[in-house]
């Protein structure tokens, strides 16, 4: 995948994450949607979010552009990796990064996963 961009994601630090997650999921703690959270970026502001993960190039800080963007994300982070993986809020309302292990969960084109 040339020209690949990950922004503020580090690959070797998400596969010990998911390496982890995996042996959790052996103890079925995913949530009822099928997912393992990762890693939560504790909070749910769209500027934080930006600063957090570095995601400069956006044109606006729009919550439709974000949106956008982290789906491009997770999409390239899970091809990298071989693993699904998506972004979604917490209960908390926080932004989160979560494997998804169980194959049906599935937010695209589900804006309302990511609302806060």
């Amino acid at each position: 995948m040339e020209g690949v961009k990950i922004y503020g994601l580090c690959l070797e630090r998400l596969r010990h994450q998911i390496a982890k997650a995996g042996e959790r999921a052996k103890q079925n703690v995913s949530d009822a949607a099928g997912r393992i959270l990762l890693e939560s970026y504790n909070t749910g502001e769209l500027d934080d979010i930006v600063d957090i993960l570095e995601l400069y190039d956006l044109k606006d800080t729009t919550f439709s552009e974000v949106y956008e963007k982290l789906e491009e994300l997770a999409y390239t982070v899970s091809e990298l990796l071989r693993e699904r993986v998506m972004f979604a809020y917490t209960a908390e309302g926080h932004l989160g990064l979560y494997l998804v292990v169980n194959r049906e969960a599935s937010v695209s084109g589900h804006p309302e996963v990511l609302a806060a």
